[in-house]
C-alpha cells in the first residue's frame, strides 16, 4: 500500500511539474484578420498564401481570425470560406466581423451554423482565450456587442488572465464599449486583438494593452502576411510576417509588452457612463421635461425591428427569436414565444393576427392575443423583411429571390415574384397600384399589387451592391417613390415609370413623409436634416438645389449613419438616431424642440399615436432598451 501511495505521489508530482513547464513556456499563434473573401477577387488567392505559409511552419498552436471573413455575409462566401479554412493543419477559431454580419442573407444564421458557435473560450498555455462577434447585425451602426454576448462575457469566472478577440477595436468604435471594457476587467482580460482598420496599431482601452492586426489582403505597398503572436505567462511580442511574390518572407518584429493584472480604475455616473463618454448624456433628458418615461424596461436579447400595436397592446420581435406582447399601460409582458430562427422583422397587426419574418425561413401570423400560431409559409431561405398588411393580404420578401402576396387568413400564395437580384430586408410600399420594395442585388422594384407582375426596374447608380437601396423603407406621395440610398443622396422616381426625376444631396438610408403625406423628411449622415414638399418642381433626372428646400439645418446628431425612418406626429419630426438619441423638430421650419436619450444604441422604427390628446411615443433600441414616452407639448 505504501509503495502504491508513494508511485501515485510521485507520478502525481511529475505531472505538476510537467504542467509548470508548460505552462510557463511560451507559445505562439497565428491571428488573420480581414480577410473579405468575395468571389472573383484576389482575397482567396492571399489567404491561400497565408495557410499555405502557416502549414509549412511547425512552431504555432492554433490559428485565430479576426473577423471580416468574408466581404458581403453571404452564404456562398462563407461556405467558401469554411472550405478554405479547414484546409489548415492547425487548430482555428473565428470570430464575425461587421462585413459578416450587416450584410447577412440570412441573418447571421449561416455563420453560426458553419462555424459552430458565435462566441469561444478555450484555455491554452495557462491563458483563457475569449472571443465574440461585434455586431452590428443587419443595421447600419457602429457596433454592437450582442445583448447574449454581454452577457456571456458578464457570466465568466472573474479573475482568471485572459486574452480577448473581438473584430472591433474595443473604443468609441464599439457602442457599449465601457460596458465591454468592464466586463472583460471583470474576467481578467489582460490584452486584446482586433482587426478592422487593416493595419498594425497600438492601442490601450482604459489600462488594457491591446493591439490591431493588419488584413491579409495584398496591395500595392504590401504583399499578403499575417501576424504571429508569442505569449509568456507575463508578457506577449508579436512578429508581421509578410510573404512577398516569388516565396520570400519578410518577419518584422513590432510590438513587445508586459501583461500584468489590470484593475478597473475607471468611475461611471448613475447612468453606467464613464467620463470619456463622447456623445450625449442621460442628462440631456432633465433639460426637456416635456418629454415623460411613462416606463421602461431592459429586455434580454437585443432588439432589432419595431413595433405592431393595437388598442392596449404592442408586439415586438427580439434578434434572439422571441415575440413579445406588452401591456401598454405598464409594459408587462403578456406572452413570449420562441422562435427556431433570428428574427429583424418588423411585426404587422391586422384583423386580430400578427404577421413577421424569421430567420428559419418561415412567413408567421399568430393569433396576436395569445401568440398561438395560425399558419407559416416557408419561403426557401431567411425571411428578413417586414411585412405590410393591405386588403386581407400580406406582402412580403425573402432572401430566395421570390417576393410573396399571400392570404391573411390561412397564408396560402395569392401571387409571387421570382426576378428579386439579392435578399431583401426592407418594409415595403403597398398600396392598390403597387408595391415597391428593394433589395441587396441594387434594384427597387415596382409590382403590380393584383398580379405581381413587374412594372419597372430602378438600379443603383454606382456599382457596388453595398450602395443598394435596400434598407430603406421606400415612401410614396405626389406621384413618386422617394429612396435614400448609401450612396448618400435621396431619389425621386415616377411612381408609374421609374423614371428618375430628381435626386437630393445627403441622406443614407432613412426617409420619412409627413404626415399629410405632402412634405418629404430626410437626414444627412453629418449633421443636418433637411425637408421639400413631395411635389417640387425640378429639372428632369438633375439635382434638387437647396433653393427648392423648405428648409435645411444643423440637427445636432454630428456623425449619424442609422437607417431607422423618419417619423412627423402633431408637428413633430422625430430623428432617430444610432446612439440612442431621439431628436424632435419642428415640420415648419426644422428648429429643434427637444432631445431625449432613450439608450447608447440605434433606435429602431418607432410607434406613435395620439389618446386623448396626448401623444405617445414607443420605441426600442438595439441593446434591448424599450420605453413609453408621453409628450407633454
Amino acid at each position: 500500500m505504501k509503495r502504491t501511495v508513494f508511485a501515485l505521489i510521485i507520478s502525481l508530482a511529475a505531472s505538476l511539474n510537467a504542467w509548470s513547464q508548460s505552462s510557463n513556456a511560451p507559445f505562439s499563434f497565428a491571428f488573420i484578420t480581414d480577410t473579405h473573401l468575395s468571389p472573383g477577387s484576389h482575397a482567396f488567392e492571399d489567404l491561400r498564401a497565408c495557410i499555405s505559409d502557416l502549414n509549412a511552419l511547425d512552431n504555432l498552436d492554433f490559428v485565430i481570425f479576426g473577423g471580416d471573413i468574408t466581404d458581403f455575409g453571404s452564404d456562398q462566401e462563407i461556405y467558401a470560406a469554411k472550405a478554405l479554412l479547414d484546409s489548415l493543419s492547425l487548430p482555428y477559431y473565428v470570430v464575425a466581423g461587421n462585413h459578416d454580419a450587416k450584410w447577412s442573407e440570412s441573418g447571421c444564421n449561416t455563420f453560426r451554423k458553419v462555424f459552430g458557435y458565435e462566441q469561444f473560450e478555450f484555455e491554452h498555455g495557462g491563458w483563457r482565450f475569449l472571443g465574440c462577434n461585434s455586431g452590428p447585425d443587419m443595421r447600419m451602426a457602429p457596433a454592437l456587442l450582442p445583448r447574449e454576448s454581454m452577457e456571456w462575457l458578464e457570466g465568466l469566472e472573474p479573475g482568471v488572465p485572459s486574452i480577448f478577440i473581438n473584430h472591433y477595436p474595443q473604443d468609441t468604435s464599439v457602442l457599449n464599449y465601457f460596458d465591454v471594457t468592464r466586463a472583460l476587467k471583470h474576467a481578467g482580460v489582460r490584452f486584446e486583438i482586433g482587426g478592422h482598420w487593416h493595419q498594425n496599431r497600438v492601442l490601450n482601452y482604459d489600462g488594457i494593452p491591446a493591439v490591431l492586426g493588419r488584413s491579409s489582403l495584398s496591395d500595392k505597398s504590401k504583399p499578403a502576411g499575417y501576424n504571429i503572436f508569442t505569449v509568456w505567462p507575463d508578457s506577449v511580442s508579436v512578429c508581421e510576417r509578410r510573404l512577398h511574390p516569388g516565396g520570400a518572407v519578410e518577419n518584422l518584429d513590432w510590438y513587445s509588452a508586459a501583461l500584468p493584472e489590470v484593475c478597473d480604475t475607471v468611475s461611471y455616473d448613475a447612468h453606467g457612463l464613464p467620463a470619456s463618454y463622447p456623445w450625449l448624456r442621460y442628462e440631456v433628458n432633465d433639460q426637456y421635461p416635456q418629454v415623460r418615461e411613462v416606463w421602461k424596461f431592459q429586455d434580454h436579447s437585443n432588439v432589432v425591428a419595431g413595433f405592431a400595436r393595437k388598442g392596449r397592446r404592442a408586439w415586438y420581435t427580439t434578434a434572439s427569436g422571441c415575440v413579445r406582447c406588452i401591456r401598454l399601460r405598464d409594459g408587462k409582458i403578456l406572452w413570449s414565444k420562441q422562435f427556431p430562427g433570428k428574427i429583424f422583422s418588423t411585426p404587422t397587426f391586422s384583423r386580430g393576427r400578427l404577421v413577421f419574418g424569421c430567420t428559419d425561413g418561415g412567413i408567421y401570423a399568430l393569433r396576436a392575443r395569445s401568440g398561438r400560431t395560425l399558419w407559416c409559409t416557408k419561403a426557401g431561405r431567411s425571411v428578413l423583411a417586414s411585412p405590410v398588411v393591405r386588403n386581407g393580404i400580406v406582402f412580403a420578401g425573402a432572401s430566395d429571390g421570390v417576393f410573396r402576396a399571400l392570404k391573411l387568413r390561412n397564408g396560402a400564395t395569392v401571387w409571387e415574384f421570382t426576378g428579386v437580384d439579392g435578399f431583401v430586408e426592407c418594409r415595403p410600399w403597398a398600396d392598390k397600384e403597387q408595391v415597391v420594395f428593394g433589395s441587396w442585388g441594387g434594384g427597387l422594384y415596382s409590382l403590380d399589387t393584383q398580379t405581381g407582375k413587374l412594372q419597372w426596374e430602378w438600379q443603383r447608380p454606382r456599382g457596388s451592391r453595398m450602395y443598394s437601396p435596400a434598407a430603406c423603407w421606400p415612401v410614396k406621395a405626389a406621384g413618386r417613390i422617394f429612396i435614400a440610398v448609401p450612396d448618400r443622396r435621396v431619389y425621386a422616381l415616377d411612381a408609374s415609370t421609374g423614371e428618375q426625376l430628381f435626386r437630393v444631396d445627403g441622406g443614407r438610408e432613412a426617409i420619412g413623409l409627413s404626415e399629410d403625406g405632402s412634405t418629404v423628411l430626410a437626414k444627412t449622415m453629418f449633421n443636418s436634416s433637411y425637408a421639400f414638399r413631395a411635389d417640387v418642381e425640378c429639372p428632369a433626372g438633375g439635382d434638387l438645389p437647396d433653393s427648392a428646400l423648405l428648409w435645411r439645418v444643423p440637427n445636432g446628431t454630428r456623425y449619424e449613419i442609422g437607417p431607422t425612418s423618419l417619423v412627423e406626429t402633431g408637428g413633430l419630426v422625430l430623428t432617430p438616431t444610432d446612439k440612442g438619441n431621439l431628436f424632435a423638430m419642428s415640420l415648419k421650419d426644422g428648429s429643434l424642440r427637444w432631445i431625449h436619450k432613450i439608450s447608447t444604441a440605434l433606435i429602431n422604427p418607432l410607434e406613435t399615436w395620439t389618446e386623448k390628446g396626448r401623444t405617445f411615443i414607443l420605441a426600442s433600441a438595439m441593446d434591448g432598451t424599450v420605453v413609453l414616452m408621453e409628450i407633454k407639448d
